[in-house]
C-alpha cells in the first residue's frame, strides 16, 4: 500500500511539473487547496490508466515496439496522457491536455520527473 501511495505521489508531482512547463496542459482551481486536490486525483487516475490500459496497448504495438526500437513508447505515453485527460473531463476535473504534440513532450517529462523522483522516494517496502 505504501508503494502505491508512493507511485501515486509521485506521478502527482510529475503531472505538477508537466503543467508548470506546458502552457497547453491546464489544471485550474480557485485555491491551491483545491488544485493539489484535482492532482492527487489526476495522478490516481493516470496511475490506473498505466496499470489497465497501458499493458493492453503495449501488447498489440508490441511488432511498432521492435520495428521503432521503443520510441514508439512516447506516442503510448502520449495516448495514456490523452485519455487521462479525457477521463479527468468526464470527472468534472479541471485537468486538460491541449493536443497530441502537447501530449507526447508532457508524456516524456512526466516520464523524466516520475522516474527521478521514485529513484529519490523510498518505495515503502521494508
Amino acid at each position: 500500500m505504501k508503494n502505491f501511495l508512493v507511485k501515486t505521489i509521485a506521478n502527482a508531482g510529475a503531472l505538477a511539473v508537466a503543467v508548470w512547463l506546458l502552457d497547453k496542459i491546464t489544471l485550474t482551481g480557485d485555491s491551491t487547496g483545491k488544485k493539489t486536490g484535482t492532482l492527487l486525483l489526476v495522478a490516481l487516475v493516470f496511475g490506473l490508466v498505466n496499470f489497465l490500459v497501458k499493458p493492453i496497448v503495449k501488447v498489440l504495438t508490441f511488432p511498432l515496439f521492435i520495428l521503432t526500437l521503443g520510441l514508439i513508447t512516447l506516442v503510448v505515453n502520449a495516448l495514456m496522457l490523452l485519455l487521462t485527460s479525457w477521463l479527468a473531463d468526464k470527472l468534472d476535473l479541471s485537468f486538460h491536455v491541449e493536443g497530441f504534440w502537447t501530449a507526447v513532450l508532457g508524456g516524456l517529462i512526466i516520464s523524466i520527473v516520475s522516474w527521478a523522483l521514485n529513484v529519490v522516494m523510498p518505495d515503502g517496502e521494508d
